[in-house]
């Protein structure tokens, strides 16, 4: 039992580093949504994420349940993008979720 615990949390933690990491890109995109002027929610892409998530699964997890867990992810994304272009030029801290650095130091697996 406790081995799989410790693969658990290393997955976990690499769960984390990647989403970290998308997250990242998520504000880059928000930032270039600004500039072009375009809204930050777009329905019509995440529909298409959202898909590709589904199709990609080989189980355990149901389509479904997969689908629900990037909603999640969406939505999250699609609320630093906007913190990121809400926020003025003022360089943001390391921790600082507009950054897109928080939480990307490094973590042992």
């Amino acid at each position: 039992m406790e081995e799989l615990r410790r693969r658990i949390d290393t997955i976990d933690r690499r769960i984390v580093r990647l989403l970290n990491e998308r997250a990242g890109c998520a504000i880059a995109l928000g930032r270039i949504k600004k500039r072009g002027g375009l809204p930050i929610y777009q329905p019509a892409r995440e529909e298409e994420v959202l898909g590709n998530v589904q199709r990609s699964s080989g189980g355990p997890l149901e389509s479904e349940a997969l689908r629900r867990l990037f909603e999640r992810i969406i939505d999250e994304s699609r609320r630093i993008e906007r913190i990121a272009t809400d926020r003025s030029a003022a360089p943001a801290s390391p921790r600082d979720p507009a950054s897109g650095l928080a939480g990307t130091e490094d973590v042992e697996d």
